[in-house]
């Protein structure tokens, strides 16, 4: 790590290049939202390492929905907080931005973000289990409740499944070549993220190839501290909030 200054991230900042962030669940945790992995993540005794799985949809869809439709509801229930805000903010006032964000609680576009990128894609979308040839790949579905469960297909009858990334699934090719091609950047921030698992931690490494400053926020050391040029440590939504200022 170079002896970089937070003054050398709001000079290169000011001079509106080409910005790049890259979020994590530490940037929801303000706002509420359940962490779904790790220590005390149980619901009802299942892990999301249990029910995040093609098998165990295929296995038991409405176990696998009843967990998916709680979470939908939690979600619901919160609401961005300042690291949002400063985001979006950033999203409007420089040219060339993009949001690569792990995060699927939708949060960061109820807030207006542009140029999101969803890697691993939101719990408020939903598409065909079967892929019937009438319904689009994926599509907005905010209902929440549903009103039975699983939900069913308007277009076929068939169940629907969440329209996220699940364990053992590949990142659509086409949200993956776009992150990778918004790595190539000017200023990248790591957020509420460790980044250590691929494909994500290779963005960090594209970034840190390309010649980009790169700058990680986080509320304790995680592997990647070590690969960028500056570490801010501290919740998401008071560094970005101090970043914000001082840049105004």
């Amino acid at each position: 790590m170079s002896n970089a200054s937070l003054d050398d991230l709001l000079g290169r900042m000011g001079a509106t290049p080409h910005i790049t962030v890259l979020t994590g669940a530490g940037v929801s945790a303000a706002s509420g939202v359940p962490t779904f992995r790790g220590d005390g993540s149980l619901w009802k005794n299942y892990r999301a390492e249990d029910l995040a799985t093609p098998s165990a949809f295929a296995r038991d869809p409405r176990l696998v929905w009843e967990w998916y439709d709680w979470r939908r509801q939690v979600v619901a229930m919160c609401q961005p907080n300042r690291a949002h805000d400063v985001i979006a903010r950033w999203s409007h006032r420089y040219g060339d931005f993009h949001l690569v964000t792990q995060n699927v609680d939708g949060l960061h576009e109820r807030v207006d973000t542009w140029g999101v990128l969803r890697f691993h894609g939101s719990v408020w979308e939903v598409s065909c289990w079967r892929g019937c040839d009438d319904a689009p790949t994926r599509w907005w579905d905010d209902t929440a409740p549903f009103p039975s469960l699983p939900p069913h297909c308007p277009h076929c009858g068939g169940i629907l499944r969440p329209g996220v990334v699940w364990f053992g699934e590949s990142i659509d090719p086409l949200v993956l070549e776009e992150s990778v091609a918004a790595a190539r950047c000017d200023v990248f921030f790591v957020i509420g993220t460790s980044a250590v698992v691929h494909p994500a931690a290779s963005l960090v490494e594209i970034a840190r190839d390309h010649g980009a400053f790169t700058v990680e926020v986080n509320t304790e050391p995680t592997p990647v501290s070590g690969m960028v040029d500056l570490v801010l440590q501290g919740a998401a939504e008071d560094v970005l909030d101090l970043i914000e200022q001082r840049l105004g």
